[in-house]
């Protein structure tokens, strides 16, 4: 992505304070940041996050921008749902995590969901009739909430009037990103 070529774009990163998997945090806040888009990492509390590096050993701390309960959607073009098994798990447990996805879905706006990241989809009823992409062991999940499961570095699926972007893990993060600033370029601005 080219610098400030997503300027006037908002996009609103989701996370439980313990467990996301660090490269899937950081490395799009850094880039789409560095392409003029602005984020707010909304975290389940205001308690600092604790990333992982592989499920297991200690990553980079950071600060949420605002708390997930105060994050107000409507102001956001785009839902990053970054992956890490323990982040994941405690995200789609969370009923105001779950509501985040129904307000950008019904309402015709991107979500964007890396590696264990889907299950927060699943848990909230949106990838049916959808083709997308996860973690393998993620797969059967969405199969049996009638999403249709790809083994693909990204994919981008706009069936139901609203566009999800998905990928598999860190290694894909390039592939991914690419999607996810032809979503946001393809969408009027809020900034």
């Amino acid at each position: 992505m080219a610098h400030n070529e997503l300027s006037g774009h908002r996009v609103l990163a989701i996370t439980a304070n313990y467990g996301v998997e660090q490269d899937e945090l950081t490395v799009p806040l850094r880039r789409l940041r560095e392409s003029g888009a602005e984020v707010d990492v909304a975290a389940v509390s205001d308690e600092p996050v604790h990333t992982l590096v592989g499920d297991k050993d200690p990553g980079k701390t950071l600060r949420p921008t605002v708390e997930l309960t105060k994050a107000d959607p409507s102001g956001y073009d785009l839902l990053h749902i970054p992956g890490g098994t323990l982040n994941a798990d405690a995200l789609r447990l969370n009923d105001t995590a779950v509501e985040m996805v129904h307000a950008f879905t019904s309402s015709g706006r991107p979500v964007a969901s890396i590696c264990h990241g889907p299950w927060l989809l699943v848990e909230a009823a949106v990838v049916e009739g959808k083709r997308l992409t996860s973690y393998p062991s993620v797969a059967t999940d969405i199969r049996n909430a009638g999403g249709e499961w790809v083994d693909e570095p990204v994919v981008s699926d706009d069936a139901g009037g609203w566009t999800l972007i998905t990928s598999r893990n860190p290694h894909d993060l390039d592939d991914y990103l690419r999607e996810v600033g032809a979503a946001l370029k393809a969408t009027p601005g809020r900034g």
